[in-house]
């Protein structure tokens, strides 16, 4: 499938692992999972487009953010699989372990931020669409969704779908999750690769919520 036009379908949402997610995660991985251009490359991002003065969250969070580390933010809130890469994230400010995939229910009062970021995990999702809508409803009206993803994925946990794709259809399929909740304004695109051919690649889909 490379049409996200097309109507989604059970089967682009298996795994190869099928296992659940809590045996997966249960051993901490306290590394990032792009290289340091990239990382480089979303730090600055981020400081561009997430004021300091905001309450921001972190979903499918671990034991880095990619924040600004001279920036201190209003609050973080990390969303993630795993206490301990949690627990490392000096930049968190409150710190929940959920598991999306078998709840994709956050545990967040309605209004609650300013920002959401999801960094290079969205391909692990299996119930993307519902997990947007949740996203729209604890974000503020008019505030901003951050997806960010790179080439790199734990194969064996990464939807079937989005291993068929290549990058641009990644970001349509991104894309085709914001518009389908129904709760986002248009989403937009942008290639944000420190250096082709000499770094992980890097690439950013960015929705607003709908003020009405």
């Amino acid at each position: 499938m490379t049409d996200t036009n097309d109507q989604l379908k059970p089967e682009h949402f298996l795994r190869a692992d099928e296992a659940d997610d809590e045996f997966f995660y249960e051993q901490p991985r306290l590394v990032t999972h792009i290289d340091d251009p990239a990382c480089d490359a979303l730090n600055n991002y981020f400081r561009k487009r997430l004021p300091s003065d905001s309450d921001l969250l972190d979903l499918m969070s671990s034991c880095v953010s990619h924040l600004p580390w001279d920036l201190k933010y209003k609050s973080v809130t990390g969303i993630g699989m795993n206490q301990v890469e949690l627990d490392d994230n000096t930049q968190l400010t409150k710190r929940l372990v959920h598991n999306l995939n078998n709840n994709p229910i956050l545990p967040i009062a309605d209004n609650s931020f300013d920002a959401c970021i999801l960094t290079v995990s969205v391909q692990y999702l299996i119930h993307p669409i519902q997990i947007f809508r949740e996203i729209a409803r604890v974000l503020r009206p008019g505030c901003r969704c951050i997806i960010s993803f790179s080439n790199r994925c734990f194969p064996t946990k990464a939807i079937s779908l989005w291993q068929q794709m290549d990058d641009i259809n990644h970001a349509k399929l991104v894309g085709y999750y914001f518009n389908e909740a129904h709760a986002f304004e248009a989403p937009e695109f942008e290639n944000i690769s420190p250096s082709p051919d000499k770094s992980d690649p890097l690439f950013i889909v960015t929705a607003v919520t709908k003020q009405n």
